[in-house]
């Protein structure tokens, strides 16, 4: 089929969500992929954040290829050894003592708000004595006005019948789904599907002073990305992190850091807390989780685990064996330490690469690992389409930041012609 019939099925049965180029994508290699027309390009987009081993690697092939010959789905009813096992390697390569699979990010981060907000109904119930219907009749009429129980009173009942919101932070980007749609922060996003769930409030990012004002007894959950990916690639500061931990413990609020960007491995370390030294509660995970295939996780300590019951929560292909095969493949070979050092040393030689280029409209170059945000005076998405005349896969991050998150296998002999590519693009702008 040649590439102008598929377009045009494409635009003629596919529902337009997204603007695309004019290229069909046919197939890849490492860090490169080709069009139906035979050009190639350098990816440095791998499927958003998603492709963290390129095209075409010979252990996740090798998974796959194993698993697709025993079970492909069997749903969450039954016991699997893949399922089993990748839960076991998420835990024992992280801080979690429990993992919930999910289908996507935002799938896994609306699970990790359900939890967040029956742990806080858990709590109520262990310090009141009330059982759970009386928790939930009390926190739909409301704590009684004045004394102890008032939420201005500081009794142990009041705050906890209110304790449901969620405070998110500016330039987050949480996923597309009605409770992960609320945390986001996109008024263009949220506006057409309003109203979405209710009890989420917005404080600065890196602002601290913020953060204090609206992180509340009310408030169950914490959620922020330690590093930013669709707003910008704005990194977290590690004083900022450090707060939200202390708030989060003062006011016995559930930290969650949203590392479906950001982690496995996308910044140097597997999971990007790791290079902050703060340990969040729950800690969301996707995009590159199952090497391409669609998966989400909740990684969770035990205290959260606690409160959650049978039928709480599920899902019917969440963790199925194909899938976690896959991941389980992925994390045991990104997990390892000389793999994430050469992803530290090649993001950091982008980096420095970045900020050589001789334009003037390079603002500023940051990031972490292999995420890496350049911000430009000139539109984004002119630079991204420009780039397929030079044989590049770009994408923004937000209206004038280009982000960079190739395949963490790329070679320095690739960003150099990434750069050089660049270049091409910027100089003569």
């Amino acid at each position: 089929m040649d590439t102008q019939t598929i377009i045009d099925l494409e635009h003629d049965y596919l529902l337009q969500v997204y603007p695309r180029p004019d290229i069909v994508l046919d197939h890849g290699d490492g860090c490169r992929v080709v069009d139906t027309e035979g050009r190639e390009y350098i990816d440095c987009v791998a499927g958003i954040a998603v492709n963290a081993l390129g095209y075409g690697d010979p252990d996740l092939l090798a998974a796959l290829h194993e698993q697709a010959g025993k079970l492909w789905h069997v749903s969450n009813l039954y016991h699997t050894e893949p399922q089993a096992r990748l839960a076991q390697l998420l835990c024992e390569t992280s801080f979690a003592d429990r993992v919930h699979f999910a289908n996507c990010g935002a799938s896994a981060n609306e699970s990790a708000f359900k939890f967040a907000r029956r742990y806080a109904r858990e709590q109520a119930r262990s310090e009141t004595g009330l059982s759970g219907s009386e928790v939930r009749a009390r926190s739909e009429t409301g704590p009684s006005s004045g004394g102890a129980n008032s939420p201005s009173g500081g009794g142990a009942t009041g705050p906890s019948f209110e304790k449901h919101h969620i405070v998110a932070f500016s330039g987050g980007f949480h996923g597309r789904l009605f409770g992960s749609l609320a945390a986001t922060d996109r008024p263009k996003y949220q506006e057409p599907f309003e109203p979405l769930m209710p009890g989420v409030r917005f404080a600065a990012f890196n602002d601290l002073d913020s953060a204090v004002a609206a992180i509340r007894d009310d408030v169950c959950a914490v959620i922020v990305e330690p590093i930013q990916g669709e707003g910008g690639v704005h990194p977290a500061t590690p004083q900022f992190l450090a707060g939200l931990r202390t708030l989060c413990d003062q006011h016995d609020a559930l930290l969650i850091f949203d590392e479906v960007q950001c982690g496995l491995g996308r910044s140097g370390t597997l999971w990007a807390y790791e290079g902050y030294g703060i340990q969040p509660d729950m800690l969301t995970a996707a995009k590159p989780l199952a090497g391409g295939l669609p998966m989400g996780a909740v990684l969770l300590t035990q205290r959260v685990a606690d409160a959650i019951h049978p039928f709480d929560h599920a899902s019917t292909f969440a963790g199925g064996p194909l899938v976690s095969a896959v991941a389980a493949a992925l994390v045991a070979k990104v997990s390892q330490p000389a793999f994430l050092q050469a992803v530290q040393e090649n993001g950091e030689y982008l980096r420095e690469r970045l900020a050589e280029l001789n334009s003037p409209h390079i603002l500023e170059v940051r990031g972490v690992g292999l995420l890496v945000g350049l911000e430009l005076d000139i539109p984004a998405a002119e630079v991204v389409k420009a780039g397929y005349g030079q044989g590049l896969l770009l994408v923004g991050a937000g209206p004038n930041v280009l982000r960079l998150a190739p395949p963490l296998i790329i070679s320095r002999a690739e960003i150099d012609q990434v750069v050089e590519r660049l270049e091409g693009i910027l100089v003569d702008w």
